[in-house]
């Protein structure tokens, strides 16, 4: 990275970007060959789910229209009962299959990424062969922080779910009822953006140091105290931009009308751009996660860095707390 550690701090919305834009441009033949190997296979896996699951509601939708018009206790009703039946139990294991590869597939990239930067960040010699040799074993602890970050928002929408239950029984639909669900539902995605923000970090945490699982979260959590608000706008924008791309290949492809070419090269440009999406949203989280050290003042040493990303015999080695977390510089 270009930038000094004592200057980090200093970075804000743009200069995250930049900063990101410049380590992707200087390092180009390791994202490459990450984006090939993981990336794109992840993208092509999100797109081709929409299509499919476009394709399989269709035919549920069309076989229960068809038994909306049938005569029931007839051979044709049960018949299609059956085929109805059938169709849901395929696609319920289609949409957990999906969910399964494409988790894996994430936190692989989020792995391969995050310990590339900080190999690049150290000035250690990075190369696609050693990434892909620690990246299965700091997935394991990706995995542990997904999963208590799946916990923590499942709780949370519990907790929605009875706050709304409540409004419904006390307020209803009346003036004050509507303007007290709107400050809720603000206050609501509030939360559940941050809480995700803090995921994300606690991503990063979880292949840099010790901790992983909830106490990456809880870290994260006061680590990003004081860069919240950017690194809220940074989510917030790089999710318009995936919500973009999902609808745009949604109207152009899986529901689009023109020819066969024009929506095989439109699935084509989306492709690309959720690809490059993907890539420069986990170069950007792994730069605020520098960030924020540098906001604390706490100084990385990096041959500490360096030799705790070192694999040794196959063991991975995260690095402790006790290593980043040195001393304050002076500003």
């Amino acid at each position: 990275m270009d930038q000094e550690q004592e200057q980090m701090q200093f970075l804000g919305f743009f200069g995250i970007f930049k900063e990101t834009f410049k380590i992707i441009s200087a390092y180009k033949k390791i994202f490459t060959q990450i984006t090939v190997s993981i990336i794109l296979p992840l993208s092509f896996v999100f797109l081709a789910y929409i299509q499919v699951s476009e394709y399989l509601f269709g035919q549920i939708e069309k076989n229960e229209n068809d038994l909306d018009q049938t005569p029931k206790n007839t051979k044709t009703y049960n018949t299609l009962s059956e085929i109805i039946s059938s169709e849901l139990k395929y696609f319920f294991a289609f949409k957990v299959l999906y969910f399964l590869f494409f988790l894996i597939m994430f936190l692989l990239s989020t792995s391969a990424i995050v310990y590339s930067i900080a190999c690049i960040y150290t000035s250690k010699t990075v190369s696609f062969k050693t990434v892909m040799s620690v990246v299965p074993k700091v997935w394991k602890r990706l995995m542990v922080t997904f999963i208590w970050n799946f916990i923590v928002v499942f709780a949370f929408n519990l907790l929605t779910v009875v706050v709304f239950v409540l409004w419904a029984e006390l307020l209803g639909f009346t003036m004050f009822g509507i303007f007290a669900l709107s400050i809720l539902g603000i206050v609501y995605m509030m939360i559940f953006i941050y809480i995700n923000v803090i995921w994300h970090l606690a991503s990063v945490i979880s292949v840099l140091e010790e901790d992983y699982g909830i106490q990456a979260m809880l870290k994260s959590k006061e680590l990003i105290k004081g860069k919240t608000g950017v690194s809220i706008a940074i989510y917030c924008v790089l999710n318009l931009c995936f919500i973009g791309i999902q609808m745009g290949f949604e109207w152009h492809v899986a529901h689009g009308k023109g020819s066969l070419i024009v929506r095989s090269l439109d699935a084509i440009i989306f492709f690309v751009l959720l690809s490059l999406l993907i890539l420069i949203s986990l170069t950007a989280q792994t730069i605020i996660y520098f960030i924020c050290k540098s906001f604390y003042h706490e100084n990385i040493d990096k041959s500490l860095l360096a030799d705790h990303l070192e694999v040794y015999l196959g063991d991975y080695m995260p690095l402790k707390s006790k290593d980043i977390q040195l001393e304050n510089f002076d500003i």
